[in-house]
């Protein structure tokens, strides 16, 4: 995929870019595929398909769930910066902190931030269970997002401090979730938990590995 396909593929989909975004999320590809050389970020077999199975898919959360205007928005296990890199350059109002626990990887996503020149933009090389224990960030945040993190019952044990009461939870996951959600559901009663399916026209990967968002809102 070329970075004019990928914005077409957005277009047609519904997430809106203008140019310089496009342009912004280009070099963070670039970047992102020179660096996984040296630090495993992404699967070597992926590197080829980073538009498509990385990018891409990061910016689809935005069609299964709505992020108000200047929303706080915590990102789990961030690895390279997914899914938190592309939702913040498509949508530059939100406020974002991106966590993960090997630094080698927040190192990276520190410097592929900077070089977004967005505003707004924290990487904390930490644990999100440790994150809950520091009081500026309990029931700090309006969403929290991860990709093929944990479990869905381990991540909420993980957030469940730091997510406003008014707050949410979206999960990219991939594949059967029957039991997993069920798990979930068992483990953490107060919270209401639902799968929305991801659907991209023209773009079939999608639905061939059965990704989704799982969301999980407070009773």
């Amino acid at each position: 995929m070329t970075p004019l396909e990928f914005w077409t593929a957005c277009s047609t989909n519904g997430i809106v870019l203008d140019k310089e975004q496009v342009d912004t999320l280009e070099r963070y590809h670039d970047e992102l595929i020179y660096w996984n050389q040296r630090v495993n970020m992404i699967s070597r077999k992926d590197e080829e398909n980073v538009w498509e199975r990385h990018i891409l898919h990061s910016l689809t959360l935005l069609k299964a769930v709505d992020i108000k205007q200047k929303a706080r928005v915590l990102d789990v296990g961030t690895g390279g910066g997914l899914p938190g890199i592309p939702v913040k350059v498509a949508r530059p109002d939100i406020k974002i902190v991106m966590v993960d626990s090997i630094r080698k990887k927040t190192t990276m996503t520190e410097m592929f931030a900077q070089h977004t020149a967005l505003k707004d933009m924290t990487v904390i090389n930490t644990r999100a269970e440790d994150l809950a224990l520091e009081s500026q960030y309990r029931q700090a945040f309006d969403v929290v997002i991860s990709r093929a993190v944990a479990r869905t019952s381990a991540v909420l044990s993980w957030v469940t401090n730091l997510v406003k009461p008014t707050g949410y939870c979206a999960f990219m996951k991939g594949g059967e979730l029957i039991d997993e959600l069920a798990e979930a559901a068992e483990q953490h009663p107060r919270w209401t938990i639902t799968e929305h399916p991801i659907r991209v026209f023209g773009q079939p990967w999608f639905e061939e590995n059965d990704k989704k968002v799982i969301v999980c809102r407070q009773r």
